[in-house]
């Protein structure tokens, strides 16, 4: 109201003229500006941060991938047409030949190759059963029947190549040089038969032939050798390998041999110690030379042999050196050709500069190639030479090779992830190689055609190129780039191109063939399966992982080397299923893997929370400038590594560990919950985590000792601990320590607030247990003869002289009864069978407080957790609310359970359970029964006995002053407990009470405190100072007597109230009776009310 009153107040002077809206306009528009920019800046800033230049993924993942590959749907013949019909019919046959080759070479890789190398893998030596090894060759007999047709088909294609060859150069000695390369060779064909009379095919004696052979193999090797080693090598030792089994071939047709190539075949050995064919093959050139051309070898001196033999091992000495360096220099290519790759693949084409940008990618994309080769040969020929020389590798050693494996994987994961933007530019990059192609094809065949001079060569070289110009206008298929190379090797003939227009057609088709094949070659050159072989570099490699936790993002990349094994485990044939070997590969890696890093990670993770934790016990020096400090945070911040049919999330796995190992230390320790709190958070501030609540029944710091602890050693408990009647607490006798523990009400209430209440009655069940023993022990010691007859004279004695006495019971009667229990024999700590007794007792009373202390905190933890309930009188019924909503099943069923607990909470904290009543119930008629008629006599003991108690607690209670505090009480209120319950259980508060004990103690001191005053009134005259200090002291020694009766009389009345002491048996019976006619009677008139309406 307030509010209205004062804007009403100053409503007069309000004048709107638009301006405050146009205000609020331009503010709210500069607002938007400002953060439309922020959010700009903020995503540019995001982007630059963002790690998808290190991602990595599964390939196999992928729901949509591009194949790049154009398919040919033409044949060779209708590619292959002519005017010039021999051209058309030479080429045809050819071009088949090659393509035939080419399908054999990856039959042969992909299929036998991966058969033969895993053949006998996946099962370890120790695991084999008889009879298993028979098997396996069972199964792999079909397997090399394939393998045996193959290689009859590679040794009919090569022998039809070289009658090809043959035929074409015995036909027309004139005729164009073809050169002619096939790649893989199997050496068993070079023994063949070449010679066919019977096709009219002659071989090793045609001359022109063998020429031709011999100088194409010279110019094969002089473009091979130029480039070997050098940054540009991509093929060239596969192509190496080749000519030294064309040389062999030579070598078997013609049985000549060129020494001089022969010798610099040999001296590239030098440089290329040896050459990794597939996955763990190596193939050493000196040794096959030597074994296949022993004519030549016989012509080389031993020294220049062993020469060669000697630089391998000099290689592998220099590699190991330098491998390092390499390392740091790939790197810095790589991660610098990846920016490229980013960069220039997100730049946007600019329609001017098209060409220049194409030819920059084509570089770029090529450059990629280049580096994946180079990296993954020094790999390669390393592994495989430390493997077959059996030499070991140092530990730097397989730290550099793995790291060289990550950039290999870097550079493919880089290829694949730009795949769309790579994908578009492959086109119009192949687009550009064909036109610059045909550009210098075209000035050639200008160059034929002005030339007037007619000849059949020259038609045939015409007819070549102009076959090359109509394939290449087309796709780039693997058939057309073929077609337009053996179409270029007649129609490069009769210097139709000049020397500076050659190199750089050249160059232009080897690009096209990288860049048209570029996803294939990027496949091949970054395949790491041969880690297959390899794979003891794991551990090692995850030591340095593990100790170098910055860069831990690079395990993606391993883990993508080790998948590369996957495809070629498909081709296994020797085991039932190929699925056998992968689940062998996939636990041996996982094992290792969990060995060497998770577990590592999982315990040092823990021992650091531990030490955090206790960091005031300064369990160790855990300063970083001395111990060092490693960041393991750097784990967590890992994408799921994706390794076979699972994803290793390591922060989950260590996050399980750590909860697991938690949740099992707190139940077995639940009084620890707290340390293990402080850890959770801990983890999750320090690395991340995300910890489940163990949601274990948690105890707090004032727990004491568990309610669980005391019931099984409750025989234990009541002889250690000292009970306060009063209070309701219990105090340890001794210790240890320099302190006593204590259980009070409030420690019972949380710890029957952990394990719940089900708990209060198991434990006076125990305590029932428990007082059947004592009870057994209390009878035999009434029974006994020296105690029965004694107690027997005493009550003869009392009711003869009770009549003298005020029908008081005589106190020099208890205490010569207290004496002379000690004539009886005394134990070797001097304690007499009174005392014993007497411990008895208060060990029973102890076990009675302990059950009065169980039902106190049990009504404690039934009103704490109660006190939310608004009106206990008035709860509502949640399931009839629930049903009246209609609501759910698991609803309802919720809401009956809720009313059962508010139920059974309002009836525990309104009544609670009479323990004492059951207790008293239990025993009562057993000791009241006839056969134990003995147990009559026990309340003439008690007079004796609390004598012997108030001896022992003024004892106790002095030696709280001395230096030597062992045996020292202030309270011990188990023997009033224990004396109440009895007196109960026997029906003998009468009994006891018509002793009138307490008022014959209370009248034997103040009789004896009387006569000391009188003396000490007499002797004052006398001025005898140590007469008066005895009686001083005296006069004290009486009064702490009669004081410490006095508590104890007023400890028993206390106890008796727990016990009903107002009432006897008898009475009790009664009253009992009294109740249930009663209620008898109140229902026989509710039925009588109900009937007659």
């Amino acid at each position: 109201m307030a509010v209205e009153s004062i804007s009403a107040d100053w409503e007069f002077d309000r004048f709107d003229d638009g301006s405050q809206k146009i205000h609020t306009e331009v503010q709210l528009k500069n607002y938007t500006k400002f953060l439309e920019e922020y959010s700009s800046q903020l995503k540019a800033i995001e982007e630059a941060l963002d790690d998808s230049i290190g991602d990595v993924w599964d390939f196999t993942l992928d729901p949509i991938a591009l194949q790049l590959i154009p398919y040919e749907q033409s044949s060779l013949l209708e590619l292959i047409k002519t005017e010039n019909k021999v051209l058309n019919k030479v080429i045809t046959v050819y071009a088949a030949l090659c393509s035939e080759v080419k399908k054999l070479k990856y039959e042969a890789e992909t299929k036998f190759y991966n058969g033969l190398l895993y053949y006998g893998e996946g099962v370890s030596d120790t695991s084999v059963v008889e009879g298993e090894c028979q098997v396996q060759m069972g199964r792999f007999i079909s397997f090399l029947q394939e393998l045996s047709c193959f290689v009859s088909r590679c040794f009919e294609v090569v022998v039809n190549i070289v009658h090809q060859l043959a035929a074409l150069y015995n036909s027309n000695k004139a005729a164009t040089k073809i050169i002619e390369s096939s790649g893989v060779h199997f050496q068993a064909c070079v023994d063949q038969r070449f010679d066919n009379p019977g096709e009219g095919v002659s071989v090793s004696k045609n001359s022109a032939f063998a020429e031709e052979f011999a100088h194409n193999i010279r110019t094969i090797f002089a473009n091979v050798e130029s480039k070997l080693g050098e940054p540009s090598e991509i093929d060239q030792r596969d192509k190496y390998a080749g000519v030294c089994g064309l040389f062999v071939l030579h070598f078997h047709i013609f049985r000549t041999v060129d020494k001089k190539l022969y010798k610099s075949l040999l001296d590239v050995c030098k440089k290329v110690p040896a050459v990794t064919l597939t996955a763990n093959i190596i193939w050493f050139p000196d040794t096959f030379l030597i074994n296949k051309v022993p004519a030549a070898a016989k012509l080389m001196d031993k020294k220049s042999l062993q020469a060669i033999r000697s630089s391998r091992d000099a290689f592998l000495q220099q590699k190991a050196q330098t491998l390092t360096k390499d390392v740091q220099s790939y790197y810095v290519f790589v991660t610098s050709w990846m920016m490229k790759m980013e960069a220039i693949l997100s730049k946007e084409q600019r329609p001017d500069k098209l060409a220049e940008d194409l030819s920059n990618r084509c570089n770029v994309f090529v450059q990629g190639i280049l580096y994946a080769y180079s990296i993954s040969t020094i790999i390669k020929t390393t592994m495989n030479l430390y493997m077959s020389m059996q030499k070991p590798m140092t530990k730097t050693s397989v730290k550099a090779l793995c790291r060289l494996v990550e950039l290999l994987k870097a550079v493919e994961h880089t290829f694949h992830r730009r795949s769309l933007v790579v994908a578009d530019s492959v086109t119009h990059i192949t687009q550009q190689l064909h036109s610059q192609a045909l550009t210098s094809i075209s000035t050639a065949k200008k160059r034929v055609i002005s030339d007037k001079k007619y000849s059949e060569q020259r038609l045939d070289v015409l007819s070549a190129l102009v076959l090359a110009e109509n394939t290449l206008n087309g796709p780039s298929t693997r058939e057309r780039r073929l077609v337009v190379s053996l179409a270029l090797s007649v129609g490069t003939q009769m210097k139709t191109f000049k020397d500076e227009e050659l190199l750089p057609l050249q160059l232009v088709l080897k690009k096209l063939d990288l860049i048209s094949e570029l996803r294939e070659r990027v496949k091949v050159q970054c395949d790491c399966s041969f880690l297959y072989w390899h794979r003891a570099v794991f551990p090692i490699y995850l030591d340095d992982v593990y100790e170098n936790a910055v860069d831990a993002a690079r395990i993606h990349y391993m883990f993508s080397a080790l998948r590369d094994s996957v495809p070629t485990m498909l081709h296994a044939k020797h085991m039932e299923s190929c699925e056998q070997l992968l689940e062998c590969y996939d636990k041996e890696i996982m094992d290792v893997f969990n060995e060497h890093l998770l577990d590592k990670l999982c315990k040092e993770i823990e021992k650091d929370l531990r030490l955090s934790v206790h960091t005031h016990l300064k369990l160790d020096d855990r300063n970083p400038f001395k111990v060092g400090m490693k960041d393991l945070a750097h784990f967590f911040s890992l994408k799921p590594i994706r390794f076979f049919n699972r994803f290793i999330d390591i922060k989950a796995y260590v996050t399980h560990y750590l909860d697991k190992t938690f949740y099992n230390l707190t139940t077995v320790a639940l009084h620890d919950w707290a340390t293990y709190s402080e850890m959770r958070n801990l983890a999750t501030q320090r690395y991340g985590l995300v910890m489940t609540e163990a949601h274990l029944p948690s105890q707090t710091l004032e727990q004491g000792l568990d309610v669980l602890e005391i019931m099984r050693n409750i025989h234990v408990f009541v002889s250690r601990y000292l009970y306060n009647l009063n209070n309701q607490i219990f105090i340890e006798r001794t210790s240890n320590n320099k302190h006593l523990n204590t259980i009070n009400i409030r420690h019972i209430a949380n710890s029957i607030r952990t394990h719940g209440t089900g708990i209060m009655n198991t434990t006076v069940n125990f305590t029932y247990q428990f007082l059947q023993k004592k009870f057994y022990i209390f009878s035999q010691f009434m029974y006994d003869e020296h105690i029965k007859s004694r107690l027997i004279k005493d009550i003869r004695f009392f009711r003869e002289t009770k009549d003298q006495s005020d029908q008081k019971y005589p106190f020099e009667r208890a205490e010569k009864f207290n004496r002379g229990i000690r004539k009886l024999g005394i134990t070797p700590d001097g304690q007499s069978y009174l005392d014993q007794f007497r411990q008895l007792i208060s060990q029973i009373g102890n076990a009675m407080g302990y059950v009065r202390m169980i039902r106190s905190g049990g009504l404690h933890c039934c009103s704490s957790a109660i006190r939310f309930v608004p009106d206990l009188e008035d709860i509502v019924n949640f399931e009839e609310l629930v049903k009246e909503e209609s609501l759910s099943d698991e609803t309802q069923k919720a809401a009956s359970v809720l009313d059962s607990v508010l139920s059974d909470l309002t009836t525990n904290s309104a009544e609670g359970t009479e323990y004492f009543k059951m207790l008293v119930g239990v025993f009562a008629p057993e000791f009241r029964s006839l056969k134990n008629m003995h147990l009559r006599n026990f309340y003439m003991i008690v007079p004796p006995l609390t004598v012997n108690f108030v001896e022992h607690s003024i004892g106790c209670k002095e030696k709280l002053n001395k230096k030597n505090k062992n045996g020292a009480a202030f309270t011990d209120d188990g023997f009033a407990m224990g004396v109440a319950y009895i007196l109960k259980l026997l029906d003998q508060y009468q009994e006891f009470d018509s002793l009138h004990w307490f008022q014959a103690v209370r009248e034997k001191y103040m009789k004896e405190m009387s006569a000391v005053v009188k003396e000490q009134n007499v002797q004052a005259t006398s001025q005898d100072e140590k007469l008066m200090q005895t009686m001083n002291l005296t006069q004290k020694r009486l009064d702490v007597y009669l004081q410490e009766f006095e508590l104890l009389y007023f400890s028993l009345s206390s106890a008796r109230i727990f016990f009903r002491a107002d009432k006897t048996a008898a009475e009790e019976t009664q009253e009992k009776k009294d109740r249930e006619d009663v209620a008898k009677a109140a229902a026989v008139s509710s039925e009588t009310e109900s009937s007659s309406k």
